[in-house]
């Protein structure tokens, strides 16, 4: 490919509504385009990349007997009614009506579709078990597009769902569909990523797992333990609050005039957020139930968690159900409400918690020395917390730490979610009747190339990976206006072309100041400089652009062989990398078994 010809304009200057480096990068190197809010046309360098990560990905679910399939992304609303999700799913859900007036969905997750294939086709459990695969554009009406290609709502994903006839079996798929992420990500240039537990969302299921990019551009918060292997996402992550026991003091009403807040109240008594006692007030809407959620002062509650114990989502209470319980907004306690008008929920952190600051039903009314020991003898305790670093770990006891992440895939093991809803059954050794159980299993095509965009670059451009760069190679010609420098590049460029090497030759007419920046932005592996300056002796330039500013000098008869061997050489190093990582996953999987 000749640069002269190449579609797309490379710009100098940071875009103003750029925050994160990729999304600088996608746009100043000639990447992507902005059509509308999370919406992107993609260009040649950034087909290039998706296509190779595409076949990384093809690679290796077929590696794990995948079978590629492609459903479509317009859906009838039927479908997602037998899940229960049309109802379910917010506005992130694109709705509309086709010409005939008939209710149809753009399918932001295939769960429906790839059960309305496979129930019609797998029937035995001779044909179980089976994962299929596709890659395909979504569309989910995402209200914080953010960070380019990072969070979109049209979107590139390849999304796969394994079928099983038991727990075990799909268990023991659910460890070789982790291996074969290990290995995309690996060979995708991202080796570093860590798998955390996390929460099954929208997409329901017992077990849910996600690949992250540990980097300061993360929207996720990743909780980690200092000393064992203890790792999730903060949505699910539990931990041990620090405890501070103290001897019970007398309960005793006070006045607090204008504290409905924790820090008015702090400042008031001159105590420690963790010193009061927060109750929060929710209300379920479908059970018209009101809850009261209890945790420590100065810890906040996690409303996914929250969420899972009420199997609701719960809402925030309005003054009028707070006033129906017999108090008062932002003096809420437990002690003289009727126990029949609420449910209780109690955080650990509350339990060894003594002396406690709590409401008492009154404005401008607190009393002191709430103990839960005492005031609600028979009170249990659930996890309805956000850890925090400088917890302690579930696990060993040591601290915790928290720290960024970018989800670039995630696993689910889904049961019977879907399939019991959507009827699918097949017949088992005996002639009887079984539901199959089901794994899902996602990767973001635009979020990956993004994100490994994020974490490998320069103040100058992205640095990629032999296996996903847009060309292999780039040829750049220092002096067009020499008969000598064009015919040398010219030569090499044929030579390349002639291995199957990717090249972009950069034949621009244009300053040698302008032609490395662009190069910079576009960040392939290996650059050839060929300039007047050095053909006298018969050499070229190579540049190592991971290697920032290490260059080498080869004769021209040896241009293209070197490059060859350079390119398998990185390539080679990749998949060994890939190979000692899937080692390293099996040995972890052995040990935990």
């Amino acid at each position: 490919m000749r640069m002269s010809q190449l579609v797309g304009k490379r710009y100098k200057e940071k875009p103003a509504e750029t925050i994160l480096q990729s999304h600088e990068f996608l746009l100043r190197g000639g990447y992507a385009r902005q059509v509308s809010s999370g919406i992107y046309s993609l260009l040649p360098p950034a087909v290039r990349v998706t296509d190779k990560i595409k076949s990384i990905i093809r690679d290796e679910m077929n590696r794990i007997d995948g079978q590629e399939i492609l459903m479509p992304l317009v859906l009838p609303r039927e479908l997602w009614e037998e899940s229960g999700r049309y109802s379910s799913v917010g506005n992130e859900l694109v709705r509309f009506k086709d010409r005939t007036q008939h209710d149809m969905v753009l399918g932001m997750t295939h769960e429906e579709a790839v059960l309305h294939l496979c129930r019609s086709e797998v029937t035995s459990y001779r044909q179980l078990p089976f994962m299929v695969y596709q890659i395909q554009t979504k569309f989910r009406d995402e209200p914080r597009a953010r960070g380019g290609l990072i969070r979109v709502r049209e979107f590139t994903m390849k999304d796969a769902y394994s079928f099983h006839s038991s727990q075990a079996d799909l268990e023991e798929y659910y460890q070789k569909c982790w291996i074969a992420y290990v290995r995309i990500f690996a060979r995708a240039g991202i080796p570093e990523t860590a798998v955390v537990e996390s929460d099954t969302g929208m997409m329901g299921g017992n077990v849910a797992h996600e690949f992250m990019l540990l980097c300061d551009a993360g929207e996720d918060t990743i909780v980690s333990c200092t000393n064992c292997n203890y790792i999730a996402n903060s949505e699910v992550a539990v931990s041990k609050p620090a405890d501070h026991p103290e001897e019970p003091l007398p309960l005793t009403k006070i006045d607090t005039p204008n504290c409905s807040q924790i820090d008015q109240l702090t400042n008031f008594l001159k105590v420690p957020a963790r010193k009061i006692l927060k109750v929060v007030v929710y209300y379920l809407e479908k059970s018209d139930k009101t809850v009261l959620a209890m945790i420590r002062g100065d810890r906040e509650i996690n409303e996914i968690k929250l969420s899972k114990i009420l199997l609701a989502e719960p809402k925030a209470a309005k003054p009028e159900h707070i006033f129906a319980l017999g108090s008062v907004p932002g003096y809420v306690s437990l002690i003289g409400l009727n126990q029949d008008n609420y449910q209780l929920l109690i955080d650990h952190s509350v339990v060894n918690a003594g002396n406690l600051v709590c409401g008492a039903n009154q404005e401008g009314k607190h009393y002191l020395n709430f103990n839960l020991s005492r005031e609600l003898p028979e009170a249990e305790s659930v996890d309805i917390s956000i850890a925090r670093p400088n917890d302690f770990c579930i696990e060993c006891s040591h601290s915790l730490n928290t720290s960024r992440g970018i989800e670039v895939g995630n696993i689910f093991q889904l049961s019977t979610k879907y399939s019991k809803t959507m009827n699918m059954k097949y017949l088992d050794e005996n002639g009887k009747e079984q539901i199959p159980i089901m794994g899902c299993y996602g990767i973001g095509v635009g979020r990956l190339m993004s994100s490994v965009m994020e974490v490998r670059n320069d103040n100058k451009g992205p640095i990629w990976p032999m296996s996903i760069s847009p060309w292999h190679v780039q040829l750049i010609a220092l002096q067009t206006n020499k008969s000598e420098v064009i015919a040398a590049a010219d030569k090499i460029y044929n030579d390349l072309t002639l291995m199957d090497i990717e090249v972009l030759f950069d034949d621009r007419d244009d300053r040698p100041g302008v032609k490395f920046a662009d190069a910079d932005l576009l960040g392939i592996p290996l650059r050839i400089n060929i300039s007047n300056r050095h053909l006298p002796s018969g050499m070229v330039e190579f540049q190592y652009r991971a290697k920032k500013g290490e260059s080498a000098f080869v004769p021209i008869a040896q241009a293209a062989n070197q490059a060859k061997k350079f390119i398998e050489t990185a390539l080679r190093d990749i998949d060994d990398q890939a190979d000692r990582l899937t080692e390293k996953t099996q040995e972890q999987f052995k040990c935990n078994n």
